[in-house]
């Protein structure tokens, strides 16, 4: 005999209110169902976006027929000849600072155009510049190696994680909590996706305002995102932990799983939430774990 919950439920949102339900009746796989994977299927059943806490009031389970049948997955849009693209990087300058307390990049020449001339034939010039600069440099990719001595470093990194992946963009601009839990994603498909967290925070880019009170994912969020299958996390934010303290749940729970991380993106409000695929490969170097890249998504 099937099994359906049948239950009460309290969701508030991030950015301010809330919904309430009784005597909701949900089909559920097996003969149980927890507290928690019985909200995500209500936040995702009625794609709530930016929930920020949810509560399940007095669960039974009941045996009843199912009442919804399997729906075939959508399929996907034609494609059109010519893809839009959208830079998702900040530009590196010489002097700019990214993260507090690591070294500014300096860009300088190592040959310049005049000196130059008198190395090549007449009417001949080249400039060759020198850069100088930390790994965590501008928009930059984490790989495992970064967090992991064991971990696969930017040679290692799988282009099926950052070349052409698709993505999907997770609103939680405007929300009232710093702290981004997993709720927020429930509603999205997040298997084999790059999940790119929108919260707006690149509005601070170049200000010190940038540097204090950053939105940041909780521990519990990324391992949602690690046993849903995300293939890449980004944010648009200073860090994707909280820097308060000294633990990184965050960028162990996902490193540790092979996940890389992007952060520092802009213009995620330019994407759509899906139907986009991200591109952020970074150069193949051997013994580093983080690297600036030119993350930009196309969108037919």
């Amino acid at each position: 005999m099937q099994k359906r919950a049948c239950f009460d439920f309290e969701i508030e949102f991030s950015n301010g209110g809330g919904i309430q339900g009784h005597g909701f009746r949900l089909d559920i796989p097996g003969d149980d169902i927890d507290d928690e994977s019985l909200a995500a299927y209500v936040i995702r059943d009625m794609r709530l976006l930016m929930v920020g806490k949810a509560h399940i009031l007095n669960k039974r389970i009941i045996q009843e027929p199912h009442k919804r049948s399997t729906s075939p997955a959508p399929r996907e849009a034609g494609e059109a000849n010519a893809p839009a693209f959208i830079d998702l990087s900040h530009s590196i300058s010489s002097g700019m600072m990214t993260v507090k307390g690591l070294p500014a990049p300096m860009i300088c020449d190592h040959l310049s155009r005049i000196a130059s001339r008198s190395l090549y034939g007449a009417g001949t010039e080249f400039q060759i510049d020198r850069l100088e600069m930390v790994g965590n440099t501008g928009t930059y990719i984490d790989a495992p190696f970064h967090r992991y001595a064991d971990g696969y470093d930017l040679a290692g990194l799988p282009l099926s994680h950052v070349a052409g992946v698709p993505g999907i963009t997770v609103k939680a601009l405007g929300a009232a909590d710093r702290a981004i839990d997993w709720h927020h994603f429930v509603p999205y498909e997040c298997r084999g996706r790059a999940v790119l967290v929108h919260t707006g925070w690149d509005q601070h880019w170049g200000s010190e305002r940038y540097f204090d009170g950053h939105p940041y994912l909780t521990e519990k969020a990324a391992t949602y995102l690690r046993d849903q299958g995300a293939l890449m996390v980004g944010i648009d934010s200073l860090n994707i932990d909280d820097t308060a303290g000294t633990e990184r749940p965050v960028h162990s729970v996902l490193l540790a799983a092979g996940i890389p991380i992007i952060e520092h993106m802009t213009r995620l409000g330019d994407l759509p939430t899906e139907n986009f695929r991200l591109h952020a490969a970074p150069p193949k170097v051997v013994g580093m774990g983080t690297f600036p890249v030119r993350a930009h998504a196309t969108l037919r």
